[in-house]
């Protein structure tokens, strides 16, 4: 078992790993036009899968979303996180969105978009590494699995061959009739 891990802690590596990442957090409600925005924050430690996907997105939304319900009292909120590697790609993202929310909308719907202060709320970093660990174990279970019937095919062609052989030998056919053979 231990060696199924080392050998998984390998392929972790592969296909998630920890790195920077930066993130900021939104959070609106369907029944007024209060938004909140987070400032741009870096993470350190990120799980990202081999996607360049960050792991525990709804756990960092979760963060947030309790943020928002126990400091502010502001429950029943939808809560989103946009993350990059590339600081500079997450600000324009950042402005993007700030402006869909700041800008005079045609049909006269306004909001009153409220800023979270860094020092009043942070994203702390999700740890991931149980979670890698049961997918590697999973997608080594169907490793396994897969190679399984593989093995069985080989047998029963190997057992197709030898009973060939065998009835070859004997002269008898698989349907059971005795054929005369050459002379009689």
């Amino acid at each position: 078992m231990s060696l199924l891990l080392a050998v998984g802690g390998a392929e972790a590596k592969k296909s998630s790993q920890m790195q920077k990442m930066y993130i900021f957090g939104m959070a609106a409600s369907f029944t007024d036009t209060i938004v909140h925005f987070t400032p741009i924050q870096e993470i350190d430690s990120a799980w990202i899968d081999k996607k360049i996907f960050l792991m525990g997105r709804e756990e960092y939304s979760y963060q947030l979303r309790d943020y928002l319900a126990k400091q502010l009292l502001m429950t029943q909120r939808t809560c989103i996180v946009v993350f990059d590697k590339n600081r500079k790609k997450l600000e324009k993202k950042y402005a993007r969105m700030l402006n869909l929310y700041t800008t005079t909308p045609k049909k006269g719907r306004s909001y009153d978009v409220r800023h979270i202060g860094q020092q009043d709320f942070r994203f702390h970093a999700v740890n991931m590494s149980s979670i890698v660990e049961e997918r590697l174990k999973a997608e080594q279970e169907q490793k396994e699995a897969a190679k399984a019937p593989k093995k069985k095919k080989k047998k029963d062609k190997k057992n197709e061959v030898k009973e060939a052989k065998e009835q070859s030998q004997t002269g008898n056919d698989t349907d059971g009739e005795r054929r005369p053979a050459s002379g009689e």
